[in-house]
């Protein structure tokens, strides 16, 4: 029927921020406006309950060509409206016969998870805010285009009111309306309240800010690698910290970034032309068949590897297994044992050092077990760092120096849930004596094989591969 197809293209519009319910309603085509305000206007009401059962039913993968949107209006419909009586579902009505009997499991299973026995209930569950709903709106200013004065006074011309640098925590709590604070740690981040908009800001559009959370910003920001270095970040798109890294660098050095997904690549690569970042080199290939004897890397000191993770940190992500706030164990060992063969990999490149791990994930398993079996296994060689010590939400001690790690979350830092580890190898005290040190070779088989080399110059140097993901 035209209404659930009108309904899906407004509830798009709404929900993507080109206008309001009243406005896209009444600029329709569509005859009976007050039908179709009622139904978008319920539908968006259920939006996060119906994304819950959509999800969780598989509907989505299992009609490809179903809209999301138009699949929102129609599961609201069928569950939480009128149904479908008659011929009123019209071509819908045999797509949706089939999945009926999933979609009411899951509203039902949804109902017992939270404790509710109406539908109504489910919204009342859903209104009292959490923790993760007042996380202040973090922008990073991007150096690259501009610096952060100019940022703030811009917002000061649209009538924001410019606060300072905050001194707490309790200063980005009490943000409401039009006020902004500089971040009290980072020197380039911005804070407003948490349900500012910012996406349709001209200094956004051109590329002078990066809406990254803070939490997002402390890998680039722990590794801090000076301008001229060469760094890699590994498991890069979609593109956020390797433009901070740009930032950082100046433009001056070179960033070697990779990935596996051509289409995060492709849109990575946008980004990054928006943010002006010139000293990138990306490519699509396996971090893991990286060979860190290749001479291209031969000057790479710092590494960053925020790998593929759960996400149980990111709100946006909980909906993959509703009723869980951590993925399924399985999923858990499959994510880790990525995780341990990149980071071991990583280490493994001659003139590392320093590193940083992060993963947006609250799990034990991805984050300090990961970085407790990546130093057993390079033993002496690296060592786990102490950053920013007033941190105050650091590892879980699963291991003796644990506490060296980061962790943030909305109910301790006012960020999203995040991990950090910072790595660096351990220097060869000057104090070791001669006979301490490992006896040269005899100096006439390397004379051999230089001659040897010199007469075949064209040889490359051998590679090592890795397994992929």
């Amino acid at each position: 029927m035209a209404l659930y197809a009108t309904a899906a293209s407004v509830l798009a519009g709404v929900e993507s921020r080109r206008g309001s319910i009243k406005g896209l309603v009444y600029a329709s085509s569509f005859q009976n406006v007050k039908q179709l305000y009622a139904l978008v206007c319920e539908t968006q009401r259920y939006s996060s309950v119906l994304d819950a059962v959509i999800t969780s039913a598989g509907l989505l993968r299992a009609e490809k060509k179903l809209r999301p949107h138009l699949a929102k209006v129609l599961v609201y419909e069928l569950l939480l409206g009128k149904g479908f009586k008659g011929g009123s579902g019209g071509r819908w009505k045999p797509l949706l016969d089939r999945h009926q009997a999933r979609l009411k499991a899951e509203l039902a299973r949804l109902k017992v998870h939270r404790g509710v026995s109406k539908n109504e209930d489910l919204l009342q569950v859903e209104s009292k805010p959490g923790p993760a709903s007042q996380v202040p709106r973090f922008v990073r200013v991007n150096t690259l285009k501009t610096c952060c004065d100019d940022a703030v006074d811009y917002f000061k011309r649209q009538g924001f009111s410019y606060q300072g640098r905050a001194s707490s925590l309790e200063d980005l709590r009490a943000l409401k309306g039009k006020c902004f604070l500089l971040d009290p740690l980072l020197p380039e981040l911005l804070v407003f309240p948490a349900q500012t908009d910012l996406h349709d800001h001209p200094l956004y559009q051109a590329g002078h800010l990066i809406l990254q959370d803070k939490a997002s910003c402390l890998p680039a920001m722990l590794l801090a690698p000076p301008p001229g270095s060469h760094v890699i970040d590994a498991c890069a798109a979609p593109g956020n910290k390797t433009s901070h890294l740009a930032a950082l660098l100046k433009n001056q050095g070179k960033i070697f970034a990779f990935d596996l997904d051509a289409g995060r690549l492709a849109s990575m690569a946008t980004l990054l032309a928006r943010a002006g970042v010139s000293c990138c080199e990306l490519a699509e290939e396996d971090f893991l068949a990286v060979s860190p004897s290749d001479q291209r890397y031969r000057q790479v000191q710092y590494i960053l590897l925020d790998p593929s993770c759960s996400g149980s940190g990111m709100a946006t992500r909980r909906l993959e297994e509703p009723g869980a706030g951590t993925p399924s164990k399985a999923r858990l060992q499959a994510l880790a044992g990525f995780q341990r063969r990149a980071l071991c990999h990583a280490l493994t490149f001659p003139s590392l050092q320093r590193l940083v791990y992060s993963t947006c994930s609250l799990c034990q398993e991805e984050n300090e077990d990961v970085v407790r079996d990546a130093l057993q296994q390079n033993s002496g060689t690296f060592r786990l760092v102490l950053v920013l010590p007033s941190w105050p939400h650091r590892g879980l001690g699963t291991f003796p120096g644990a506490e060296r790690c980061l962790r943030a979350s909305p109910e301790t830092t006012l960020t999203s849930g995040f991990f950090v580890a910072v790595l660096e190898r351990v220097e060869v005290p000057s104090s070791v004596s001669r006979a301490e040190a490992p006896a040269p070779p005899p100096e006439a088989a390397p004379r051999r094989k230089r001659r040897r080399r010199v007469a075949a110059p064209g040889v490359p140097p051998r590679t090592e591969q890795e397994g992929k993901r």
